[in-house]
């Protein structure tokens, strides 16, 4: 068994019904168990050297915003190579809109890179993972018990049609101002929490 790191990226950490469906999802362990579930806040410094692959690219800046502005559910999972490349399937492409129907992320995601959730795709880059975020936060215990169901509305693709006109500059002041709404909605933040998952998320889409 190897180890894989997982993070409930701000998009689906804070969007209740997302998080539910994606932790009914994790919980079932067929062939992986999590090992570790807390909330943490990662520094900017954490952020920059995990995804240090992707430094100079011009969204580099919004990444580090978007994984720092705000708690995140930080884990760790352990599986077999085999069952790591089923879970990383179910999960589906980075890209939302390349993600496999059906997956996680086609059923969750909202656009680009605000695609829910990171897991180690190998056993190699999981022990690197774990081992950088080890020195941040604990992966040995589960702190945090989430439900796999939620009261809260599932406004997924809404957003994501939302998204799309913001990003294609179509709307982008009516339909930044719905996105904000529908996230209000669907999340149980508000003040800066709030006005932090908002920004994080339009930023995404400039």
């Amino acid at each position: 068994m190897a180890d894989a790191l997982l993070i409930f990226k701000p998009d689906s950490a804070y969007r209740l019904a997302a998080r539910a469906g994606i932790w009914g999802w994790l919980v079932t362990e067929r062939d992986w168990k999590v090992e570790s579930l807390e909330w943490f806040q990662p520094p900017a410094s954490l952020i920059e050297s995990h995804y240090d692959f992707l430094q100079g690219r011009p969204f580099f800046p919004w990444l580090v915003d978007f994984m720092t502005a705000l708690p995140v559910l930080v884990g760790r999972v352990t599986a077999s190579a085999e069952s790591l490349m089923q879970m990383r399937y179910d999960l589906g492409e980075t890209q939302i809109a390349k993600s496999r129907p059906g997956s996680l992320r086609e059923r969750y995601g909202i656009f680009g890179g605000l695609n829910c959730l990171h897991l180690s795709d190998a056993a190699e880059t999981g022990a690197s993972e774990v081992k950088r975020w080890s020195g941040f936060v604990q992966l040995d215990e589960v702190k945090v018990r989430l439900e796999d169901s939620s009261d809260k509305p599932d406004h997924t693709y809404h957003l994501r049609s939302l998204a799309t006109q913001v990003a294609g500059g179509i709307h982008v002041d009516l339909a930044s101002q719905v996105i904000g709404e529908l996230l209000a909605e669907e999340s149980g933040v508000e003040g800066g929490e709030l006005d932090a998952l908002r920004r994080i998320t339009l930023g995404a889409l400039a």
